[in-house]
């Protein structure tokens, strides 16, 4: 994938913004999960080691637009730059008055500044013009590391590119292209895409991209439900979506997808409830399929082991309930196991690596959500697009 990479660039006495993903929650002043604040901090600490001056700028939230800081103190970046001086062991320069008074980013001696929420900024989400000037005029070099939001053309992450002197990725966003490359464009084969999550709907578009790409597809949780109806099935109160069943049977008579054989049912959707292990010929009309059966983890864990590529997102049931974790612990700890290359993306998928400890045995953890399900359906993002097109013109 061409496109220049912060790497190749001489930051030296240079000015560089870096747009981070850094939209974490925030309740009471305390940061919560930092996941995305860590994976930014090597590319902080790159262009530290290398630049004048660093400006890191980021969302938050989602606050109102042209409202004062004062009156949505919720959505401050204060917090955060708190967190990262913390995490950096060096104090980081908060500036919130930058566009009225750009001249006090310029002029300040810090080395590292963390800019206030831009979603605060009018014109943002619009990726307003007069505004990506006003960004791009505070540096030298901008530097776009969000994949998280680089599906969204806003001024922050691509209208800012369009006009600053010198644009390039940096190494977490580059990291996730060149994983997502990887694995959809040069997969080592055979490839295993697992796709889960509550409706087919949601994720048709991702589903009908790898049917085309990948030698077998899993699916899970909810989507599940809707394959197993249109295969014939009983599945009860389960949720599904009737209307996407013939889609449903299309994707299975074009691609290898494997059913579960065997299920996890209870009669209300609840952490109490009762699990029940049930053949999938056996499910009655008051059953709620929560999590694939033992007989179904095993196979899908045997198919796992045999492939080289392995594409996951979602879980196979509700995993934020004990009793109905088990199928995507089981499925989790299998790409762990596997030897070839796995990348794992999405905001339960996330969640459910955390919950069972396998992060460091996954290949690739990608930051984004919507941007990596849009990635995967075939969509140039927006913020990929103007790097590629800068590239050739800086």
């Amino acid at each position: 994938m061409t496109f220049t990479r912060m790497t190749d660039l001489d930051l030296t006495g240079k000015t560089v913004l870096i747009r981070e993903d850094l939209n974490v929650p925030v309740k009471d002043g305390v940061v919560g999960n930092d996941a995305r604040v860590r994976a930014a901090l090597p590319t902080i600490e790159l262009a530290l080691a290398n630049a004048g001056k660093v400006i890191i700028m980021s969302h938050l939230g989602r606050p109102q637009e042209g409202v004062a800081v004062s009156q949505q103190q919720e959505f401050s970046m204060q917090p955060v730059a708190d967190y990262l001086g913390q995490l950096l062991g060096r104090e980081v320069a908060f500036i919130s008055d930058y566009l009225d008074n750009p001249q006090q980013v310029a002029d300040s001696d810090a080395d590292l500044i963390l800019l206030e929420n831009v979603r605060m900024n009018t014109g943002e989400k619009a990726n307003d013009e007069a505004l990506s000037a006003r960004y791009a005029a505070l540096c030298d070099v901008f530097v776009m590391d969000a994949f998280g939001t680089a599906h969204r053309a806003q001024a922050s992450t691509h209208g800012v590119a369009l006009q600053a002197k010198t644009v390039c990725a940096g190494p977490l966003l580059a990291g996730e292209l060149d994983a997502l490359e990887k694995s959809l464009s040069h997969p080592e084969r055979p490839m295993l895409a697992i796709v889960g999550g509550a409706k087919v709907s949601s994720k048709l578009q991702v589903l009908q991209s790898l049917s085309t790409r990948v030698d077998q597809l899993i699916v899970g949780g909810g989507i599940a439900n809707t394959f197993l109806l249109a295969a014939g099935y009983n599945i009860g109160k389960s949720l599904c979506e009737p209307d996407l069943v013939d889609t449903a049977a299309k994707l299975m008579e074009t691609t290898t997808i494997p059913l579960p054989t065997d299920v996890i049912v209870a009669r209300e959707f609840s952490a109490d409830a009762t699990a029940t292990v049930k053949a999938v010929t056996d499910v009655d009309d008051d059953d709620m399929i929560l999590d694939i059966g033992p007989e179904t983890a095993r196979a899908f864990c045997t198919l796992i082991s045999a492939m080289r590529t392995i594409l996951w997102n979602g879980p196979v049931g509700v995993f934020e309930f004990a009793a109905f974790a088990t199928g995507t612990r089981e499925i989790a700890q299998a790409i762990a196991d596997n030897t070839g290359f796995s990348l794992a993306g999405g905001g339960e998928t996330v969640s459910a690596i955390e919950q069972f400890g396998i992060g460091d045995a996954i290949s690739y953890i990608s930051t984004g959500g919507g941007a990596f399900l849009e990635y995967v359906e075939g969509t140039e993002l927006p913020a990929v697009q103007v790097l590629k097109q800068r590239s050739q013109t800086q």
